[in-house]
């Protein structure tokens, strides 16, 4: 049996002249947690909603838990819980009766589900209470447990910290990674916190403009992050030169006029610095330096990094 749950190639999302996604091709692999990252306008909620089936895309394939074909791939979303912009519920519903009718239209013939997952995200106490008293971080958990109820394996939330304080936060990311653990359920999840997302996710998949730019593990983040190359100089167009000609494979970004930095390659330095005296340059600064995870986001979205 494979591994990946779902995989996309060459997707694209058009309306009018404007491209939402374009050229988009992932894969996710079962068992994992992906932190999806993107400005706002990005085309995160449109690659969401394509997975969801709640909108189809204007040219591309899937594979979609094995299937290829679109029928055969509709059947399968019955083992996809979603929350994407939010989530819906009957304001005038209680708790429990939001997750009983999110049961029912999911066709989980369970009945045991409803309370199983109201007590999954920790609202017990809480169930008789009608939805539109409840604080925006019970509803965020309510949305889950709703996404849940159907007993997916796959689960595709958009923003759903959006909103939450601290502690709700915190909860959330616990009860996220038992899902994943205990259900052994995919999650594709979005998030503008990056630094929450680097605490949940196993992998990450950065997109800017429609396009993928990136797909790393977590284990790959960490070393891209953990250091870079910051120079200061007075040629920093015959440094690029040296970069590309000697260090095809580096990522590097030009700050100012007399600055830049490059990404991931601390080892470099030595033979970067003799490269630079060879030939001719002045180098005021070169030092190392940590990134936080919306620096690396930064940097691989702006300016001239290769």
């Amino acid at each position: 049996m494979s591994d990946v749950i779902f995989e996309a190639r060459n997707l694209t999302k058009k309306y009018k002249n404007q491209f939402a996604l374009d050229d988009v091709s992932i894969t996710l692999k079962n068992n994992r947690i992906y932190g999806f990252i993107g400005e706002n306008g990005a085309g995160k909620s449109t690659l969401m909603k394509i997975m969801a089936g709640l909108i189809f895309p204007t040219s591309g394939d899937m594979t979609f838990m094995g299937e290829t074909d679109p029928s055969a791939i509709e059947n399968k979303r019955k083992g996809v819980g979603t929350m994407i912009e939010g989530p819906y519920i009957y304001p005038g519903y209680s708790v429990r009766q939001n997750v009983e009718l999110q049961r029912l239209l999911v066709g989980n013939p369970d009945e045991s589900a409803t309370d199983r997952m109201i007590e999954l995200v920790g609202l017990t106490d809480s169930r008789k209470k009608k939805a539109k008293k409840l604080s925006m971080g019970m509803k965020q958990r309510l949305g889950i447990a709703m996404a849940m109820v159907g007993n997916p394996k796959f689960l595709i939330l958009d923003e759903p910290i959006n909103g939450l304080d601290p502690k709700n936060i915190v909860t959330l990311r616990n009860m996220l990674k038992k899902i994943n653990q205990d259900n052994d359920c995919t999650i594709f999840v979005s998030s503008h916190i990056l630094s929450e997302l680097y605490l949940l996710a196993t992998d990450f998949i950065f997109i800017h403009k429609g396009k993928i730019i990136e797909t790393v593990t977590h284990e790959q983040l960490e070393e891209n992050c953990s250091q870079y190359v910051f120079i200061r100089n007075n040629n920093i167009p015959e440094t690029v030169t040296i970069l590309e000609n000697h260090f095809p494979d580096i990522n590097y970004k030009v700050e100012t006029d007399d600055a830049i930095k490059i990404y991931g390659k601390p080892e470099i330095m030595t033979e970067l610095s003799e490269n630079m005296m060879q030939a001719g340059i002045t180098v005021s600064e070169l030092s190392a330096k940590e990134m936080s995870l919306e620096e690396y986001f930064i940097s691989i979205t702006a300016g001239e990094k290769k």
